[in-house]
């Protein structure tokens, strides 16, 4: 017994970066611990949310805003990775094997909230 959402790729990718994410985030400064780590922690977090949630509506035009948010999280991750790197705690080789999953991630789920027909 499983939920649909839980075979979606984008769900799956999303899922991966959140930890990710953390794992990174535990290694920033103390003084980032209630601003840096918590903001790309949440936004890395929201992105899975959100497409667990937008799966379970009865209304394709909701999924859709739901997977807008999952986009916008997404970019917002971007953000904070440029962030972390200019404050060099992490390295231009972490920061683009990161951007990368995030780049993926962000046109997949694009396409497929193209692919959701509204009614």
């Amino acid at each position: 017994m499983h939920f649909k959402f839980e075979d979606l790729l984008i769900w799956q990718k999303a899922m991966d970066l959140g930890e990710n994410m953390n794992q990174m985030a535990y290694k920033f400064p103390q003084v980032e611990l209630y601003n840096l780590s918590s903001q790309i922690r949440r936004a890395s977090d929201s992105i899975a949310l959100n497409i667990s949630e937008g799966s379970i509506l009865q209304s394709n035009a909701e999924y859709r805003k739901f997977l807008g948010y999952a986009i916008r999280s997404t970019a917002e991750v971007v953000t904070y990775l440029h962030k972390a790197k200019r404050r060099n705690y992490i390295t231009e080789e972490q920061f683009l094997s990161y951007y990368k999953n995030c780049f993926d991630l962000l046109n997949m789920t694009i396409a497929f909230r193209n692919k959701i027909k509204v009614v």
